[in-house]
């Protein structure tokens, strides 16, 4: 089976040809590859339900959240349609596997621009309080996400309808095998974004690459304090400070700083993101660069919606800290947004110094905020 073979196309739609069943030129050797195609949906099927069990939490929080949860149910439909038309063969099925592929891959194909589009939007309405969106109550927010996601499913349904062709088409290879095929699209969207997005990344890291480690270690020390219970934390406001420990000799006293160089802020919210979501891009490009052409409705999935969630999650909260800090309103997201805005936060204010006198040691301490 493959999928990879890029057909040209003159506007800017990308097909490729999948194969459905091979033969050598005598047709002793025939090869049905529709249960290769089954696994490949039910195994994107299983993925997206990991991904979705992950997020349960989030469901009906946000446009892009409905999103997910209506490609992991068409993900569902999908392989319930593809196991019909395995079992019942391509004799008695209502409809031919290359009818769900090629409308299946057109229709997945349409889904990104106008998700990323009306995502971006929720979110920035969402963090508005002067906007009457965003005041809704949870119910309308619900029934709002809901019909723009119907909305959405709609108009790729019925772009789908008017640009596929759903005829296998015979071709012959040069050794006198032949091939029935069947036209796929492919997704240049999520190509061009998972390509574009991990050169960003990487362009951003590469220069402070001796830096990361210290800076990691910096962060799950954040993580760690901010996650211990309630009685052994001093409150979120010590991830701001920075420890100075007075010491005394003779008449003389002097304070010794403990601070380590901190990251710009752009800089320490592109760790937060990579930190998550590195891996997911760089087995992307690597399949891109491999040449192995991955349709519409394989790479447009739940991981590929909330790295994109994650973006958008990061750039609003990149620019509301600003006028916020780290307490602006967020939906729920992967990345620990505010861990990484304090671990820049260091150089960026003003330093109001808190004496804390601890009597068991004898000495103070003094907690400076940055």
């Amino acid at each position: 089976m493959s999928t990879g073979l890029p057909i040209p196309q003159e506007s800017h739609i990308v097909k490729m040809l999948g194969i459905i069943e091979h033969w050598d030129g005598k047709g002793s050797c025939h090869a049905d590859n529709t249960g290769q195609y089954l696994t490949l949906v039910l195994f994107k099927a299983g993925l997206d339900a990991t991904v979705l069990f992950l997020c349960w939490r989030r469901l009906h929080t946000s446009f892009l959240s409905m999103c997910g949860l209506s490609i992991a149910v068409a993900d569902v439909v999908m392989a319930w349609s593809m196991t019909t038309v395995w079992f019942l063969g391509p004799q008695q099925s209502p409809v031919s596997v290359c009818f769900l592929l090629a409308h299946a891959s057109a229709t997945y194909a349409a889904l990104p621009l106008p998700m990323v589009c009306l995502g971006l939007l929720d979110y920035i309405s969402e963090d508005n309080n002067n906007n009457c969106i965003g005041n809704q109550s949870s119910f309308c927010k619900s029934l709002r996400n809901m019909v723009f996601t119907l909305l959405v499913w709609v108009l790729a349904v019925v772009y789908s309808f008017g640009s596929v062709t759903t005829d296998l088409l015979e071709i012959e290879y040069s050794g006198g095998a032949k091939a029935l095929v069947c036209e796929v699209q492919e997704s240049t969207l999520v190509v061009y974004f998972v390509l574009g997005l991990f050169i960003a990344v990487i362009s951003t890291l590469l220069p402070y690459w001796s830096r990361i480690p210290q800076w990691m270690k910096e962060a799950s020390r954040l993580s760690d304090q901010r996650e211990e219970p309630q009685e052994n934390q001093k409150s979120d406001l010590l991830l701001n400070s920075i420890m100075y420990t007075e010491t005394e000799s003779g008449e003389d006293s002097f304070l010794v700083e403990t601070v380590q160089q901190r990251p710009p802020l752009f800089l320490s919210l592109t760790l937060g993101f990579a930190s998550i979501w590195m891996p997911y891009l760089i087995i992307s490009v690597a399949c891109q660069l491999l040449g192995f052409g991955v349709p519409a409705y394989i790479i447009v999935n739940l991981l590929w919606l909330e790295c994109t969630n994650s973006l958008l999650v990061g750039a609003v909260f990149w620019v509301k800290s600003y006028r916020l800090g780290p307490y602006s309103r967020l939906p729920d997201d992967v990345c620990l947004w505010r861990i990484y805005w304090h671990l820049s936060r260091g150089t960026h204010q003003q330093k109001l110094p808190i004496a804390v006198f601890n009597p068991s040691e004898g000495k103070r301490n003094t907690l400076l905020y940055v």
